[in-house]
């Protein structure tokens, strides 16, 4: 099982402001994203099966908590509540599907991969938009 735990900062990201809008945030929302967004601070800690993963913006900052194969709650990246459920499709690559609580929108998902070189492979994707964020440990 790989470690997924530490402090991690981006390296390159890819399609983020495509995907806010196939989650249709509207223009300006989009820009204040984009620039918040640019340097997240993430923190994972990771006990076997179960996951607590920390994301900080200037303008947001978002904590889950979950245990892989057992359904949780959280936001999608344009913070509608969802119910997810996390589960391993390799040694390691966690795969997250969401179900939106209320309303309908874009299929929502999200995958976390850590790569033999190290790095962690974070894809949201919102139907067939994909968003591709590499991050390396601290």
């Amino acid at each position: 099982m790989p470690n997924f735990s530490g402090n991690w900062k981006m390296k390159s990201s890819e399609n983020f402001e495509e995907l806010l809008k196939a989650l249709g945030v509207n223009v300006m929302l989009r820009k204040i994203a984009v620039a918040a967004a640019a340097k997240p601070a993430v923190e994972i800690r990771q006990e076997g099966e179960s996951f607590y993963i920390r994301t900080g913006t200037p303008v947001r900052t978002t904590e889950i908590r979950f245990r892989v194969g057992e359904e949780f709650e959280e936001q999608t990246v344009d913070g509608r509540p969802c119910k997810s459920l996390a589960k391993w499709v390799s040694d390691s690559k966690l795969v997250c599907e969401q179900r939106l609580l209320k309303g309908e929108g874009p299929r929502t998902a999200w995958t976390r991969e850590v790569t033999h070189s190290g790095e962690l492979v974070l894809t949201m994707s919102a139907d067939d938009v994909v968003c591709t964020r590499v991050y390396v440990r601290e």
